[in-house]
């Protein structure tokens, strides 16, 4: 019986440690944890930027995760969401099949819509270190601020009737995140604005002196009121405060948006400073233009049968996405083409090591010899193969570049059934004896197969729910990384 009492307190004891019966962040984390039924009022909902962490507790890939996601939450609080949730808990299984989530860890970006309008989701692809996803969510903090000119200084004042507005001079030529987060927590509330230094009619119209400096113009006032606290944000809100209640995040269930305050009287000193966490938000915009337009995609390498065999059709190659085009090309060709290219400009923008894409040419004997093997029909096909498993798979579409996403996360993910790939396909490629590379060492080629080129599981540093993982790298080596600092203007 004593035996039995202790054990009893001893189950008891664990069961009241934080997280103890909870995922891998505790309640303390900065880290939001989010389930099924307040992932669309805490995340879909929100004005701000989230990123979500799809894992399991088993996940050695999500424990690797783990110390660099919370310096991320740290660092990004009051800027962006940095939110998780736990896919082993079958309270959350809806929601996690609700977004395909099919290895761990998944990280996801969810940005605000338009108007009120559905939030845009996207795949974080980028560095799975602190500093990766910290500057991945600062790129994506809308911005909402009003660039002051000379130019446009009378426009501006004579716009001040009906609204507060608050403007930040600044020697910066960007918008720094942490004025993007304060113009979405006042968003028709109060306007935000930034000048430059170098707008001179702006500068002395307000008689700023010195750089930065923040300036809240209430409605009515006849002076600005000049704010001299630190440049951090709870004290700025408060400050702002004044002339306007921010925006509740998550909204308020009735619609209500918060209301400007009519007059404010002019406070010099700004509210009593309080400790502000570590965030994320530095760089303050000179104008919210036009983002310079991202280089073209290259098109995707023509391979010969020389190539080919040896690429994609020795023994042991793994997957490929070849696309068989004609000699000449035609509007379906150059469709799928284009396609490729973009996803492939698409995952190496964002780190991330995929299946080799090559066109086959009609003019490639191969070409010809894949299409008869294959049973294809069209002279525009789009087609997976892997010597090494013995399988191959067909694209039917239109050829753009969503759905060829989609299929492709398919292969990667092991979706939907596989042919088998006939074997008179697969070659011994023809390699002169001086150009045979030096044999490998033994489990070099599934090392490289991890690190280099998702061939036949999940991305790099994911994990499938069957999956034991017997040996698991390590993520990152972060500890000693440490975001920069966008917590100031």
């Amino acid at each position: 019986m004593h035996h039995a009492t202790l054990l009893a307190a001893g189950i008891a004891a664990l069961a009241s440690m934080p997280g103890a019966m909870a995922g891998m962040y505790p309640k303390s984390s900065a880290v939001l944890q989010v389930d099924g039924k307040s992932y669309d009022r805490l995340i879909a909902q929100s004005n701000h930027t989230s990123i979500v962490e799809f894992y399991a507790p088993w996940c050695g890939h999500c424990k690797n995760l783990q110390p660099a996601y919370e310096k991320a939450a740290k660092s990004l609080e009051g800027l962006a969401k940095v939110a998780a949730v736990d896919c082993d808990d079958d309270a959350n299984k809806s929601l996690c099949g609700q977004f395909g989530i099919q290895g761990f860890p998944t990280l996801k970006i969810i940005c605000p819509g338009n108007n009120s309008g559905k939030p845009a989701v996207e795949d974080y692809n980028g560095p799975r270190t602190a500093t990766g996803i910290v500057d991945a969510l600062v790129d994506k903090i809308n911005n909402h601020v009003k660039k002051v000119t000379d130019k446009d200084l009378d426009a501006f004042v004579a716009s001040g009737t009906d609204k507060p507005r608050a403007i930040l001079f600044t020697e910066k030529g960007t918008t720094s995140p942490l004025l993007r987060s304060i113009a979405i927590d006042f968003l028709d509330v109060i306007t935000i604005a930034q000048a430059r230094n170098n707008q001179k009619a702006v500068v002395e119209k307000y008689g700023i002196e010195k750089f930065p400096t923040l300036i809240l113009l209430p409605v009515g006032a006849s002076e600005p009121i000049v704010y001299d606290g630190a440049m951090k944000k709870p004290a700025i809100v408060e400050f702002l405060s004044q002339a306007g209640t921010p925006n509740p995040d998550p909204p308020v269930k009735d619609g209500k948006k918060a209301k400007s305050t009519p007059k404010a009287e002019p406070k010099a000193k700004a509210a009593e400073e309080k400790p502000a966490p570590e965030a994320a938000a530095e760089d303050v915009v000179e104008e919210p233009v036009a983002t310079p337009a991202a280089p073209a995609a290259a098109p995707i390498p023509t391979v010969d049968t020389a190539e080919l065999q040896k690429e994609c059709l020795a023994p042991k190659s793994h997957t490929c996405i070849l696309a068989l085009v004609p000699t000449t090309a035609n509007d379906k060709s150059e469709k799928v083409l284009g396609s490729l290219a973009e996803l492939a400009h698409k995952y190496t923008q964002g780190g991330r090591h995929l299946f080799p894409f090559y066109a086959v040419s009609g003019e490639n004997p191969s070409a010809a010899t894949l299409t008869k093997s294959l049973s294809l029909k069209t002279d525009v096909e789009l087609v997976a193969v892997n010597t090494r498993r013995g399988w191959w798979r067909h694209y039917e579409g239109e050829g753009d570049a969503t759905s060829v996403e989609a299929w492709i996360d398919a292969i990667r993910m092991g979706d939907g059934a596989k042919n088998k790939l006939p074997a008179e396909l697969i070659v011994e490629p023809q390699v002169a004896k001086e150009d045979v590379p030096p044999a490998k060492e033994e489990g070099a080629e599934e090392s490289s197969s991890f690190a280099g080129t998702v061939a036949d599981a999940p991305e790099p540093g994911t994990e499938t729910p069957s999956e034991e993982a017997p040996t698991e790298a390590p993520v990152e080596a972060d500890a000693a990384e440490t975001p920069a600092d966008h917590d100031e203007l």
